[in-house]
């Protein structure tokens, strides 16, 4: 597996992206995308010449970024990609500039919180968007590798 990054207007990115929000229409219903900012990184994880999974780090303020669109396609889970791709995603997140990063997740995701956590994550107060939505849990991680 490989992970690169891939420009916003990527087919293989944006059928992820698609897939990712058909997903959470699912298990929340359908409420608005957040927003992603133009300056966002992406990375997209390719296993042969299948894009699998993709993720994005954005600029808040300062040295403080956001992982964004954390995804891998169900066929493709319980191997280690969204690990390793957070793993990618913190380390473009240091050569970016920054020291922490922070994200928001739902509670019906188990598996993304599982993640977060043995990842290194803590809970922290809602923030932005969040602040009035009970089903999504905020994450900071202050010590990237």
């Amino acid at each position: 597996m490989l992970i690169v990054q891939r420009d916003p207007t990527d087919t293989d990115l944006a059928a992820l992206l698609d897939a990712a929000f058909a997903e959470l229409v699912a298990k929340y219903g359908s409420e608005g995308r957040s927003t992603v900012r133009a300056d966002a990184t992406y990375l997209v994880a390719v296993d042969g010449r299948l894009a699998v999974g993709c993720g994005a780090v954005q600029p808040v303020e300062g040295t403080t970024g956001e992982l964004k669109r954390m995804y891998v396609a169900p066929a493709h889970r319980g191997r280690g990609i969204a690990r390793s791709l957070l793993k990618a995603l913190e380390e473009r997140a240091v050569e970016l500039g920054y020291d922490r990063l922070r994200l928001a997740t739902g509670v019906r995701q188990p598996e993304a919180i599982a993640l977060y956590e043995s990842s290194g994550y803590v809970r922290t107060a809602p923030y932005g968007k969040y602040l009035d939505e009970p089903l999504t849990l905020c994450y900071i991680k202050t010590r990237l590798s």
